[in-house]
């Protein structure tokens, strides 16, 4: 599993009217954030965005898959992030739609990790 450089530079371009966009190295992928929030995974050059409760069955009906890891068991784990669709590489409206359910979804993520924050 590997990311190459030329891949990574081009997801954050392709990212930069969202924000302030990095990739973070992590296990052999890369985290994506905008500003503060982690919304994407870039994994043997695959982009996948971030998926939550009210999110995961557009991604789903339009096909996409969820990234997957091996876990120490041996386990295959499927993961909160889905392949980005084809076309959203080639049409800014696609892209738009689609990065805007990720940000959404790692906002609610962040919202809830900053609830628990509080209450301990």
């Amino acid at each position: 599993m590997a990311v190459s450089p030329t891949f990574l530079e081009f997801v954050e371009e392709l990212f930069a009217p969202f924000g302030p966009i990095a990739a973070k190295r992590m296990f052999g992928a890369a985290g994506i954030y905008c500003g503060d929030l982690f919304f994407a995974v870039v994994d043997d050059d695959t982009l996948y965005l971030k998926t939550d409760a009210e999110t995961r069955a557009e991604f789903e009906a339009a096909g996409l898959a969820p990234a997957e890891l091996t876990n120490s068991s041996g386990e295959t784990v499927q993961l909160s992030y889905y392949a980005a669709p084809e076309e959203a590489f080639e049409d800014a409206d696609v892209l738009a739609h689609w990065t805007e359910l990720a940000l959404a979804a790692a906002r609610r993520t962040a919202a809830k990790k900053s609830r628990k924050k509080k209450k301990s």
